[in-house]
């Protein structure tokens, strides 16, 4: 009788360590480190497909966790800009969490302004401006992205012009890239990599990649290829030549950035200084600052003073601003 009771204490042994690892290996399969890795680049894949084509291999990136937030979100129109956007900013961030950031940081101004007795008109700009603090730190993840890849790419085609001269193919050279750059150069190439083989035709592919990532000089890269498919040519000397191009033009463009620094720095200065000592004028002396908001003339002074701000802004930033 004991006998069979340790036989039973080990078979029931043996089971739950077989159930354990069964329940792991499937969470594995799905929820993973690598399922996640290829779920994001079959996403990546499908935001940058055009209108219209049906790739049913590839996953559609959700705008949110649940599907009742998905559906919602799906009536708002050219909600997939926004989606664009936080794809070419790099950060793991679906559509849904970006507004749920903005609309709790859009409160969390009210209350602050409000904390602080501020006027109604003052709250407003409280709340919008603590609510925009999202939107501009993924403008200034994209724009800082952008910018890296654009430096990266010349050594990518620098490298996919020595693959072709060793003997690879054309998609072999777009795999190297992928695994011996960096991000995020090498993320963008091995995604097109990956829509090759997976049946869609290199002339989408490259349209896609260009898509995602709204740069000229991948944009140059992408039209001299398929140029040189359809008429033909030497693709290794094609390469060559664009990666000197865009290594000139970033050398101008950051002589360019040099000229145009004390430009910049005084444009921020003056944008920013009539806020910061208006604010430190009303913890000063609050009786006189609320003439602003209280008096009529005030009032039509303040929008007369944001209406000039609005068009000295625009006008020093079409001053220091080069395009290259």
């Amino acid at each position: 009788m004991d006998y069979f009771y340790y036989l039973f204490i080990i078979l029931a042994f043996i089971a739950v360590v077989l159930f354990l690892e069964g329940t792991y290996l499937a969470w594995n399969a799905y929820k993973g480190p690598e399922a996640k890795r290829i779920e994001r680049r079959l996403r990546a894949m499908s935001a940058g497909a055009h209108e219209g084509e049906d790739l049913s291999i590839a996953k559609k990136r959700l705008l949110a966790e649940t599907p009742a937030w998905e559906r919602l979100l799906l009536e708002i129109p050219h909600i997939h800009r926004l989606d664009r956007l936080l794809l070419q900013s790099g950060l793991a961030l679906n559509v849904a969490g970006f507004l749920w950031l903005s609309i709790i940081g859009s409160l969390a101004g009210f209350i602050l302004a409000a904390v602080f007795d501020l006027p109604l008109f003052a709250i407003i700009v409280a709340g919008v401006a603590v609510g925009a603090l999202p939107l501009f730190y993924v403008l200034n993840a994209k724009r800082k992205r952008l910018t890296t890849f654009e430096e990266q790419l010349p050594d990518a085609l620098d490298l996919m012009g020595r693959a072709l001269r060793a003997g690879h193919a054309f998609s072999g050279a777009l795999k190297m890239v992928g695994d011996e750059m960096p991000e995020p150069v090498a993320g963008e190439f091995r995604t097109t990599f990956d829509e090759i083989n997976y049946g869609i035709s290199l002339q989408d592919a490259l349209q896609n990649m260009a898509t995602r990532l709204p740069s000229d000089d991948l944009r140059y890269f992408v039209i001299a290829v398929l140029i040189q498919r359809e008429t033909g040519g030497n693709l290794t000397e094609l390469l060559d030549r664009i990666s000197a191009l865009i290594r000139e033009r970033l050398k101008l463009m950051g002589t360019i950035q040099v000229l145009s620094a004390e430009g910049r720095l005084s444009a921020w200065i003056l944008g920013i200084l009539p806020f910061v000592l208006g604010f430190y004028m009303y913890l000063v002396n609050t009786k006189m600052m609320s003439l602003l908001w209280t008096d009529p003339f005030g009032i039509k002074l303040v929008w007369s003073m944001l209406a000039i701000m609005v068009v000295g802004v625009y006008w020093m930033r079409r001053v220091i601003r080069i395009h290259v």
